[in-house]
């Protein structure tokens, strides 16, 4: 309940008013037997017309005003509401802004998503059926038995033991839901994350013809979750007969004890109308407020699920309150690794070991090695999506951690293993790194990321619709695409993950030609996989098993490191085995492209003269050394 307290905080005017209009509204609606009690006494007792008409016309107007309260009361709760759910889930995404990869590893992706939709949509409707259905019980039990106990002492007995037994069953039945409630939003979790494996691997689940075994998968998180609700539905299934009885049971026994009293004229017939009528009012929101009241266990669960996320103290934090002062002289040493060692919280061994390299301004630093080496960990390292065990990273000549996270991500410009676009337009994408970027920004940044020419192929060009992820791309056109979104940034260091590895050779080359000139006042790290990418890089820093095998230029690293050695031999003797593969193909089927032999399987094209690539030629050119 602190959570909801803590938004009502912001919200206290809108509240009190709904509160307000809440008590009008009871108070009307309580005012109303009393008055049909004094007319229907009148009209047996002979009263006058007058007398009638003065009281019926006080039972239009309390009726009014208790009818526009509770419509003008609904509304304010309703908007209430909704503020309060709004509030929540903004500060619910700017928490998880701030979560670490190893937060959400924790809660999970899916988890995540739906404490922010799901649950908080609980906690509004709960919010709004408590203040309608909770809020006013207090106040009309008490009303309602102060007449019962000044009619007759037995029936406000009667009346407030009928009130603690149903009370007393909601509590119980309550607490016994309240775990199948918790277990329903673990199951709802389950849920979530087995639907959006199944949506987001849909091309991988239809490939590997497994598309029974994921909908058995996901029959038995349905079938878990209906199992559970069941469960928890029968806690208080009989609940409302419970109440009936008890309310018909009173009614019976107001009747007989009330009947010889009537004879007597001890009562009027007004008189045990109302406390009826009161009775009636009484336990029928007791049965709403139950109703409410048994929902409240997921309510709070849902509550609790919030605030295990608002209240998490994430990995990462800022350590300092001011960014470092930007000076005019920009530094050689853009980045600098200095005795760098880094182990994941739940690893047993670290997965970087005494990193030290610099990346100096104009200069391209290449990191290569093999599966598992460390490479994408130190992009982390810079974007501190980590913290280093040990040492230091700086930036411009200051510890990283000694800078705000947005003022460090303002001066970097990454760009992922897996390209990611959102949902828009092709210049949304691209404005993302810089929102006041002009076209003719944008359309620079693409051709140096050679996604000009396709752009412009494109009808509508920069405006060209972008679906989520990039998925009516390819792959190619969607790394370029991220490569041009960095380099409208213009920051002081660019990283690149492997991010040239959907590229063709020629493509690869003519990109990082236009690269060298784009980036002549910033520092470049790339991180990749193919020799062929990093070989002109002004120095190399090869991994291994997460130390430094070796680090300097192409040439010398051939001679000096056996690691990269071995690396670009492998890559150069699989390549030319595909070569001499592909041209002994195509000498056995001279007339691949006759119509008599279109049936045969088609052969790879033998490389025509003049089609060599700079990196076919290099490499030639070191196999004859």
């Amino acid at each position: 309940m602190k959570l909801i307290f803590r938004f009502l905080k912001q919200h206290r005017t809108l509240f009190i008013f709904t509160v307000l209009l809440l008590i009008f509204d009871v108070i009307g609606a309580l005012f109303i037997p009393t008055l049909a009690a004094e007319m229907l006494n009148q009209g047996t007792s002979g009263g006058s017309f007058a007398s009638l008409w003065h009281t019926g016309v006080l039972m239009a107007v309390s009726s009014l005003i208790s009818g526009a309260c509770a419509i003008l009361g609904g509304y304010t709760c309703a908007a209430l509401a909704a503020r309060v759910g709004q509030d929540m889930r903004v500060a619910l995404y700017k928490k998880s802004l701030k979560l670490s990869v190893y937060d959400f590893r924790q809660f999970g992706i899916a988890s995540v998503t739906t404490r922010t939709i799901s649950d908080i949509n609980t906690i509004q409707m709960a919010l709004t059926s408590t203040i309608q259905m909770i809020l006013p019980v207090p106040v009309i039990c008490v009303v309602s038995l102060i007449p019962c106990f000044r009619l007759d002492t037995k029936m406000g007995l009667i009346l407030l033991a009928v009130m603690l037994i149903v009370l007393i069953a909601a509590w119980g039945i309550m607490r016994s839901a309240a775990p199948l409630f918790k277990k329903l939003q673990k199951l709802l979790d389950k849920m979530s994350i087995v639907l959006l494996e199944n949506l987001t691997g849909v091309r991988v689940v239809r490939a590997f013809n497994n598309e029974a075994m994921e909908k058995n998968r996901m029959t038995a998180a349905f079938s878990d979750y209906a199992e559970t609700s069941i469960k928890a539905n029968r806690k208080f299934a009989n609940l409302d007969g419970l109440s009936f009885f008890f309310i018909n049971l009173f009614v019976v026994i107001v009747y007989w004890l009330c009947g010889g009293e009537i004879s007597s004229r001890n009562l009027q017939v007004g008189d045990i109308t109302a406390v009826i009528e009161y009775a009636l009012m009484v336990m029928f929101f007791l049965m709403m407020a139950q109703m409410i009241i048994l929902t409240l266990p997921r309510a709070l669960e849902c509550c609790e699920r919030v605030q295990e996320i608002l209240t998490h103290t994430p990995e990462i934090q800022d350590l300092v309150t001011e960014n470092p002062e930007e000076t005019a002289d920009k530094k050689e040493a853009v980045l600098s690794f200095r005795d760098v060692s880094f182990r994941f919280a739940d690893a047993e061994e670290n997965t970087l070991n005494h990193l030290n390299f610099q990346c100096r301004r104009g200069e391209t630093t290449a990191i290569i090695g093999g599966t598992g080496s460390g490479k994408s960990t130190i992009a982390s390292l810079i974007l501190r999506f980590h913290d280093v065990t040990r040492g230091k990273i700086c930036l411009n000549g200051t510890d990283i951690r000694n800078m705000k996270q947005d003022f460090l991500r303002d001066h970097l410009a990454y760009v992922q293993q897996k390209a990611w676009l959102f949902s828009g337009t092709i210049a949304s994408n691209l404005r993302y790194s810089n929102p006041n970027a002009t076209d003719e920004e944008l359309m620079h940044a693409a051709d140096t990321a050679q996604a000009g020419d396709f752009i412009r192929s494109l009808p509508d060009g920069l405006n060209s619709f972008v679906a989520q992820g990039g998925t009516n791309f390819s792959g190619g056109q969607k790394q370029r695409l991220s490569i041009a979104r960095a380099l409208v940034k213009k920051p002081d260091l660019y990283i690149f993950d492997d991010s040239f590895s959907a590229l063709d050779f020629k493509t690869d080359a003519a990109l990082r030609k236009a690269l060298a000139e784009e980036t002549k006042g910033a520092a470049v790290l790339i991180i990749a996989q193919r020799v062929s990418t990093i070989r002109h890089a002004d120095q190399i820093i090869v991994l291994h098993e997460g130390e430094m095998a070796g680090i300097g230029k192409h040439e010398e690293l051939l001679k000096t490191c056996p690691v990269y050695r071995e690396i670009y031999e492998s890559q150069t003797l699989h390549d030319a085995r595909e070569s001499v593969t592909g041209a002994a193909a195509a000498k056995k089927d001279p007339t691949e492209d006759h119509p008599v032999s279109r049936s045969k399987p088609a052969a790879p094209e033998s490389p025509v003269p003049g089609s060599e690539t700079t990196e076919d030629i290099q490499t030639k050119e070191d196999q004859k050394a």
